[in-house]
C-alpha cells in the first residue's frame, strides 16, 4: 500500500499540467530588473501625483475667486488622472513581472517533470506485475535482497522530489492567481480613468463658460501668436519671437501705475502684488508634464542627426498633459510637424515648449499653475510627448531640476 501511495502521488505530480498561460499584456519584453525599476518609478510617479492633487484640492477650497477655484479643481483632477495613469503603468509592470516569473517557473517544472515522469512510468510498470512472477524471476535470494535495499534507498528521493514538485505546482497556481488579480486591477483602473476624463471635460466646459467675458482679448492675442507662428522659420525662431513679445509685455506691466489710496486716511498704502519666483527670474519649480518613461534625453542625437534640446517621454495613449511650471500660455495650436504644441512663458527669461499633443485644453493668454491641464497625448499605440525648458533661449537640463532620471 505504501508503494502504491507513493507511485500515485508521484504520478499526479509528474502528470499535472504546467502553469497556465500567462495573462497577456502589451509592452516591450525587457529584463526582470528593468521591469522592477519601471514598477518602482511608476509607484513614485503615482505618489508624486497624489501629493500634487492634495495640494490643488487645498488650494481650491481656500480660493475666493471662481476662476481660481475652477483652475485649482482642474489641476487637482488632472493630478488624479496622472496618478491613475501611473498606477496603471505600475499594474502593467506587475503583470509583466508575474508573466516573467510564470515563464521561469514553467521552464523549471518542465526540466524537473521529465526525469520524474520516466521514473514513475518504470515504477508503475513494476507495481503492475503480479507477485507470482517475482518468484519465477531468475536470480538468487541475494539479488532480491539487493533490489529491496535499492528500492529502500530510492524511496526517500522519490518522496522528496515529489514534494518539491508539488510545491512548485502550488507556486505556479499562486502566480496565476496574482496575474488574474493584476489584470482585474488594470481593468478597474481603466474604468476609473475613463470616469475621470469625463469629469475633467465637464470642468473644462465650466471654465470656458466662466471665462467667456475674456474671450475678445484672448482671441486677439491668439491671432497675434498664430501670425508669429506663420512667420517663424522654425520652432526655435518662434520661441525667440514670443520671448521678445513677452519681454515687451513684461516691461509695460512693470511701469509704475497710480498709487493706491489707503482705505483710511493716515494708513499705509495698499500692498502691491508680489512677483512669483519665476517672474522675478528665479528658477521655477518644475516637473515633467506627463507620466511615462524618458526615451530620449537632452543632448542625445537621433537617427536623422538632430541633437535633442529636451526630453521625449513615452506615455499612455490619450495621457493627460499638464503645465510643468507656473506661467502664461503664449502659444497653443498646431505647428509644422509637431501636431499641437504649447509654449509657456514662466517669466524671468524662462520658457517651456511642450509638443506632440493631440488635443489642447489650454488657450493663448491663459495663466496656468503648475499641474493645470494643457491637453492630452495622441491615442496611437506608442505616443510620445517632448518637453523643452529654455532660459534666455538656451536649453536647460530638466533632469537636473526634477531628478526624473533617478
Amino acid at each position: 500500500m505504501r508503494w502504491g501511495r507513493i507511485i500515485l502521488a508521484a504520478g499526479i505530480a509528474a502528470s499535472a499540467p504546467l502553469a497556465a498561460e500567462p495573462v497577456a499584456i502589451t509592452g516591450a519584453a525587457t529584463s526582470l530588473a528593468e521591469q522592477q525599476r519601471a514598477l518602482a518609478q511608476a509607484k513614485a510617479q503615482a505618489m508624486q501625483a497624489r501629493r500634487l492633487s492634495e495640494q490643488m484640492d487645498a488650494r481650491a477650497k481656500s480660493a475666493t475667486q471662481q476662476a481660481d477655484r475652477l483652475n485649482a479643481q482642474a489641476a487637482a483632477l488632472a493630478a488624479r488622472i496622472q496618478q491613475t495613469e501611473a498606477e496603471l503603468r505600475a499594474g502593467e509592470a506587475r503583470v509583466l513581472i508575474v508573466n516573467r516569473l510564470i515563464a521561469d517557473q514553467s521552464a523549471r517544472l518542465a526540466a524537473r517533470q521529465g526525469p520524474l515522469v520516466r521514473l514513475v512510468a518504470a515504477l508503475q510498470g513494476v507495481s503492475r506485475r503480479p507477485p507470482v512472477l517475482a518468484l519465477l524471476q531468475p536470480g538468487s535470494l541475494a539479488d532480491a535482497v539487493h533490489i529491496r535495499a535499492a528500492f529502500a534507498q530510492v524511496l526517500p528521493v522519490i518522496q522528496r522530489r515529489t514534494a518539491d514538485l508539488r510545491a512548485d505546482l502550488d507556486r505556479s497556481r499562486q502566480l496565476r492567481r496574482l496575474a488574474v488579480q493584476a489584470t482585474d486591477a488594470l481593468r478597474a483602473g481603466r474604468e476609473k480613468l475613463a470616469r475621470q476624463h469625463v469629469a475633467l471635460g465637464q470642468l473644462e466646459t465650466e471654465k470656458r463658460i466662466a471665462a467667456r467675458g475674456l474671450a475678445s482679448g484672448a482671441s486677439a492675442e491668439a491671432e497675434r501668436a498664430t501670425a508669429l507662428g506663420e512667420r517663424a522659420r522654425d520652432i526655435g525662431d518662434l520661441m525667440t519671437q514670443l520671448e521678445a513679445a513677452g519681454d515687451v509685455r513684461a516691461r509695460l506691466a512693470s511701469l509704475p501705475g497710480p498709487t493706491l489710496r489707503p482705505r483710511i486716511p493716515g494708513q499705509a498704502p495698499a500692498p502691491t502684488r508680489e512677483e512669483s519666483p519665476a517672474r522675478s527670474g528665479a528658477t521655477p519649480a518644475y516637473r515633467l508634464p506627463v507620466i511615462g518613461l524618458i526615451v530620449t534625453g537632452m543632448g542625445e542625437v537621433s537617427a536623422s542627426g538632430v541633437r535633442a534640446r529636451g526630453l521625449t517621454i513615452a506615455t499612455r495613449p490619450g495621457a493627460q498633459v499638464v503645465a510643468p511650471a507656473e506661467g502664461r500660455v503664449v502659444f497653443a495650436g498646431p505647428y509644422k510637424g509637431f501636431d499641437q504644441i504649447v509654449i509657456i512663458d514662466h517669466g524671468g527669461g524662462w520658457a517651456s515648449l511642450v509638443t506632440d499633443l493631440a488635443r489642447l485644453s489650454a488657450r493663448v493668454g491663459q495663466s496656468v499653475s503648475q499641474g493645470e491641464p494643457l491637453g492630452v497625448a495622441a491615442s496611437t499605440a506608442h505616443p510620445t510627448i517632448t518637453v523643452e525648458l529654455r532660459r534666455q533661449g538656451r536649453p536647460v537640463d530638466i533632469v537636473a531640476m526634477t531628478g526624473a532620471g533617478a
